[in-house]
């Protein structure tokens, strides 16, 4: 009778273990190209998840802590986001402004984010 108390709490331990992680979340856009051709298109993207590679990072910035994806794209913070210039970050996009032909985005970042069959690429 223990072993079977023994093994059912071990069986319970493996599927807390291994399900209490999060649920991947397919990216609406698998790069930013793709991302910026729908902002320069007019669509609101507040909401959609986008990966991207962080280009140069200005932590100084009038905005805040400022992390470049492209051109025209700035995605900003007001705290430290623990991004290195070239890691590959995925993000929510919790509001988006426009200023100078720039784009400022406000996010969340979330780690599970996967490229999907609906995922919009630049490719």
């Amino acid at each position: 009778m223990n072993r079977i108390k023994t093994m059912i709490i071990i069986g319970m331990l493996i599927l807390a273990v291994t399900g209490c992680g999060s649920a991947s979340v397919e990216l609406d856009y698998g790069d930013a190209e793709s991302f910026e051709a729908a902002l320069n298109a007019g669509e609101n993207l507040e909401g959609k998840t986008v990966r991207f590679l962080a280009g140069e990072l200005h932590p100084d910035s009038a905005m805040g802590y400022n992390v470049w994806a492209g051109e025209h794209l700035n995605f900003i913070s007001a705290r430290n986001p623990d991004i290195k210039s070239g890691d590959i970050v995925d993000v929510k996009a919790t509001e988006i402004t426009s200023s100078l032909g720039s784009w400022f985005i406000k996010y969340e970042k979330i780690s599970n984010g996967t490229i999907g069959d609906s995922t919009i690429t630049s490719q």
